[in-house]
């Protein structure tokens, strides 16, 4: 059967940038919600920007150890977000939000993920949708690194590639194709890799990441 890997491009910052992301063919948009990263928006710019995107583009809100306060703040500009934990929040944590949400898993660099128990995390947190899987970098995301690919049994029934993870960290249009067919994950999520500079995407690389992803998508689908 042939599987369509959702996309969601993150970091957003610009109008121009929500409505190219969109209409290259990303199914959610991130709004990165953390104060320290260099694309930061608040809660309230989120929600100016969210109000752009057509029926069917889902929002995202991406949180890292944020206060409940902080939290509500942002599901209030922005109601049908779904949200994304990036921080070292634990699975009451997550829950206790109220709202579908994704995990990220920031796996270290190094030959099979360094030890990361990857399963055991899944199912620590197995009421997120999704888990999303990053390398650890300083400063939580964003920073164009990626993890061993062949680290994880990614058929296993906890991790569930194709239903249940989202591959992300360090993808760029490049690469993107080698990491589908490696992992076949549910969606894959991208930054740096399709930016100018931090929070300035370009849409010819956004146009080209989607190319790639669409590509790998027809590689895979056929009979090995």
């Amino acid at each position: 059967m042939h599987h369509r890997t959702r996309i969601k491009i993150c970091g957003l910052t610009r109008e121009a940038d929500v409505d190219a992301a969109a209409q290259t063919g990303a199914d959610a948009i991130g709004f990165v919600l953390y104060p320290q990263s260099p694309r930061f928006v608040s809660p309230e710019r989120a929600g100016e920007l969210a109000r752009r995107l057509p029926p069917f583009v889902a929002p995202v809100l991406l949180f890292v150890n944020a206060s409940p306060e902080f939290i509500a703040r942002g599901v209030n500009a922005v109601p049908n977000a779904l949200l994304q934990f990036h921080g070292d929040e634990t699975p009451a944590d997550c829950v206790a939000a109220g709202r579908p949400f994704i995990r990220a898993a920031r796996i270290p660099p190094g030959p099979a993920g360094a030890g990361f128990d990857l399963l055991k995390y899944a199912a620590d947190f197995s009421a997120a949708q999704a888990i999303l899987l990053d390398a650890h970098v300083e400063g939580y995301g964003g920073g164009g690194q990626s993890f061993d690919w062949n680290a994880f049994p990614w058929s296993h029934p906890l991790l569930n590639a194709s239903s249940r993870l989202v591959l992300s960290g360090g993808l760029t249009p490049a690469n993107v194709t080698d990491g589908i067919r490696l992992v076949r994950p549910w969606a894959v999520d991208v930054s740096s890799g399709v930016e100018l500079s931090k929070g300035i995407k370009d849409a010819d690389r956004m146009l080209a990441f989607v190319a790639a992803v669409r590509a790998a998508d027809a590689q895979t689908s056929r009979p090995s």
